[in-house]
Formats: structure tokens, sequence, C-alpha cells
């Protein structure tokens, strides 16, 4: 990607072009700067040797990640640096005993470093400062995913990683009462 394709003149804020001496890191391609988000998510290799300038990107960019963390299918990329994410979750409706689908969709800024992001693919997002209007996530992660057929119809479910099962299995006694009309006596059987 060039680096100049917007009308005013692009440079990364924590560079000072003319300086004798040197904050930013240097690369094999001349002086970047990026930093690491934390929270274990790696920075990717073309954030770090790309030149494209985004001041929201959390890895090059202002823009620190705080806040909660989610995981989602991509739905949409058609926006410029902004894609949709779907999240499908089970809602437990009391009456019927019984758990329906519901899904919640968020845009996400998508770093250019992001570039090769398809629809379908499974993308993990941070929590940030509101971006505009509708994004307050960032995407820090992207896991190539295949999905046959329409992605919007599918169902896939994303819960928080728990670990493996510790706890016991607990078993549910039913009581079954048994009112006999003509003793009026009431038996309980466990």
């Amino acid at each position: 990607m060039e680096q100049q394709v917007e009308r005013s003149f692009q440079k990364q804020d924590a560079l000072f072009l003319n300086s004798k001496r040197l904050l930013a890191k240097k690369t094999s391609k001349g002086v970047r700067y990026w930093k690491n988000v934390g929270l274990g998510f790696k920075t990717p290799a073309e954030a770090v040797t790309a030149k494209y300038v985004d001041k929201k990107c959390p890895f090059t960019g202002n823009v620190s990640i705080r806040g909660r963390i989610l995981k989602g299918i991509c739905v949409s990329k058609k926006m410029k640096n902004t894609i949709i994410i779907r999240r499908d979750y089970l809602h437990f409706i009391k009456k019927y005993n019984r758990f329906e689908k519901r899904h919640k969709t968020l845009s996400a800024h998508c770093s250019p470093c992001f570039s090769r992001i398809k629809v379908g693919d499974i993308i993990t997002v941070g929590q940030c400062r509101p971006l505009s209007k509708t994004v307050r996530f960032n995407v820090l992660k992207v896991e190539p995913h295949t999905i046959q057929g329409n992605v919007k119809k599918q169902f896939m479910l994303f819960q928080v990683h728990s670990p493996p099962a510790q706890t016991p299995i607990k078993t549910f006694q039913t009581r079954l009462v048994i009112t006999c009309n003509f003793s009026l006596k009431r038996f309980d059987i466990v």
C-alpha cells in the first residue's frame, strides 16, 4: 500500500521527520512507530514492515485497547477500514424452559495490516475509545475460516473459554407428588 493516498500529508504522529535522533524503532525499510497492545496479542508483521498510516490502528496509531475482548464472524467488509461482526448467543426462555437463538452485530475498525480479511473469518476485537458514531472496537486477531453457504444464516456460538470440566456434574432430583382422592393422603415419592 502506498503511504500518500489522501489529500493531506500522511505521517505517523509519533515520528518527527526532521529529527537527528530517533524515538521510533528502525526497521529494514526505515523508521516506523509500532507497539505491542498487550493482553497476549502479537503485533502483525505487516504492521511493522508496511508503510500505511492509520491513526486508529491499535498497533501503529494512538488507540489503546481496554475493556472487553470479543469474538465473532465477519459478515461484511464493504466499508473502508471498517467491518461488521456478528456475535451469536443463546437466550433462555423461562416459560418454555428452552433456549432461543439470538445475535448482535457490531462495527469494528479494521487496520490495513489485516488486509486479507474475508467474509466468514473469525475475528477477535478489543474495546477502545469511540472511533466514530458506531465504532467502539478494533480488530486484534484474525483466524481464517471457511463457511459454506450464507454467512448471515450460520449460527456459531462463541463462549468465554473456561478451564476443562473440573467441577462435578450436578444431578437433578425430580420429586413426584401423587394425591389420592379416596383417602386424602399425600405420598411423596423420591
